[in-house]
């Protein structure tokens, strides 16, 4: 039931039954089952409204009354305090979704589908790793030049001159996904030309001596170690796979009996699935190692969990 005897005091909210104990100029304490809610009665327009404060005891009571008191100086002003809260819930929502993050995370959906899965994942990495942290809640539109500059010379720090520029490049598209779609005016990564350490390239010479060439193919024989590690550096020459292709290479993409591997679209850089023939040398490799990880997803586990080395 109401009760409209004055003021509440903290005794008086302990003790309150179910129904609406009023505080005055409005405000009241609504109990229920579910809860003890502020609420405040008030009139706009000649129609009678209500105004939601909170829960009691988040809620406190002098702040549900400096909540009132806020809400009737907007109503002497002739505005609608309930109408203006649903107008700053608008924006507060319109304001998350113009975040950095916000933005990145729509962006990478965007690029999922054209993206190569361990692209992806590096990109989500250098995301939530690298920028995020720093600038994910910040409006994307008011981010500049010597934030980002900041940012990216704190990756410099540690000495990850080529990561910094990567990080640099991806920030770049976030940014112009976000001119696009109206969230943004200007790319502030567009200003730092030059302002990163250049990144020193050392260049990895392919061995063509045919008698290196032999001396590395003796060295993989002479291999000690573990037959998964072994079998992946026998296959490396007889396949001419790229090192992370070959890492997860999974049992599911192979006919042995076929003497084919089927490496699928989303593994490949050109995007397309690829048919690797199977030389008998490769076939004796894999049938040797298959009673050891032919029960697990990928052919060449790391040691400590099932994905690939």
């Amino acid at each position: 039931m109401a009760s409209d005897t004055g003021k509440l005091t903290a005794l008086a909210i302990k003790a309150a039954g179910p129904g609406k104990h009023f505080d005055g100029g409005g405000l009241f304490l609504h109990v229920t089952a579910a809860g003890r809610y502020w609420r405040m009665k008030y009139r706009h327009a000649g129609k009678e409204k209500l105004l939601a404060f909170g829960v009691y005891p988040e809620v406190s009571l002098s702040e549900a009354r400096k909540r009132r008191d806020a809400a009737r100086t907007l109503l002497r002003g002739g505005d609608d305090p309930g109408a203006i809260k649903r107008e700053r819930k608008v924006a507060d929502k319109q304001s998350a979704a113009n975040t950095f993050g916000a933005v990145a995370a729509e962006w990478l959906k965007q690029q999922k589908p054209r993206m190569a899965a361990a692209t992806l994942e590096k990109a989500r990495w250098t995301l939530d790793d690298l920028v995020n942290p720093w600038i994910g809640s910040r409006p994307v539109a008011e981010i500049d030049a010597p934030e980002m500059l900041k940012l990216l010379r704190r990756i410099e720090e540690r000495g990850a001159h080529e990561t910094a520029h990567r990080t640099k490049q991806r920030c770049g598209q976030i940014f112009r996904y976000a001119i696009a779609t109206g969230r943004a005016k200007h790319d502030p990564t567009a200003d730092l030309r030059g302002a990163l350490a250049p990144v020193i390239s050392k260049s990895r010479a392919a061995i063509t001596d045919p008698v290196k060439i032999g001396e590395l193919l003796r060295a993989i024989d002479g291999y000690t170690g573990g037959l998964v590690v072994r079998s992946a550096l026998k296959l490396a020459p007889l396949l001419f796979m790229r090192p992370g292709e070959l890492r997860k290479a999974e049992w599911s993409e192979f006919d042995l009996d076929g003497s084919q591997w089927r490496v699928p679209a989303h593994k490949m850089k050109m995007r397309g699935e690829h048919l690797v023939h199977l030389p008998v040398q490769a076939v004796a490799i894999l049938r040797e190692l298959y009673p050891l990880t032919g029960h697990g997803q990928y052919v060449f586990p790391g040691e400590r969990s099932t994905s690939g080395l």
